[in-house]
């Protein structure tokens, strides 16, 4: 049966790719070459939520619900790094993170949660999250502990990629079009 693995966070390790626009492509190139990485590493509650609309329909004189309909779905979600080096602000920023003041063009990308449990190493979940654009960036620096970034961020859907025993169950949220 898929999906009854349990995982802690350090069994995980999240990952940028490039997606998008041409142009958008290019900006997250010329971002992931300068930090000579494509791994975010160090992250810290990590989270991905996947949000629908429901709207419930009551028939005149009765009190339990007839219908419940499905709207809009919303994929939200927020990291944490205790690590900086201005990577995550330029994605967020795009081209107006220059001091040039160049035209933003913000990009586009992928996240890509890995989770591997060390003791059956073939067996992994993997979280893709498409479309992703940072909403806010903002950091920490308490007295006596780490600096922390901390981001939020949408997104425009959800895959879901289960490896267990040899099979691969893949799941999108909402299915694309």
């Amino acid at each position: 049966m898929a999906l009854n693995n349990i995982y802690v966070g350090s069994h995980g390790t999240l990952g940028i790719a490039v997606e998008g626009s041409p142009a958008q492509q290019a900006d997250f190139t010329a971002i992931s070459d300068a930090y000579t990485s494509a791994i975010v590493g160090r992250v810290t509650a990590v989270e991905v939520c996947v949000q629908t609309e429901l709207e419930e329909f009551f028939e005149i004189g009765a009190r339990d619900v007839s219908t419940i309909s499905t709207g809009n779905v919303h994929v939200s979600g927020s990291i944490g790094r205790a690590y900086m080096n201005g990577a995550l602000l330029f994605l967020l920023l795009g081209r107006g993170a220059a001091e040039n003041g160049l035209t933003t063009l913000q990009p586009s990308f992928v996240l890509n949660l890995t989770l591997r449990d060390p003791q059956i190493p073939t067996n992994a979940l993997k979280v893709n999250v498409f479309g992703v654009k940072f909403e806010t960036w903002g950091f920490s620096v308490p007295q006596e502990s780490f600096v922390m970034e901390h981001l939020r961020f949408k997104a425009t859907r959800v895959g879901l990629l289960d490896n267990e025993a040899g099979k691969d169950i893949a799941v999108a949220f909402p299915a694309p079009a």
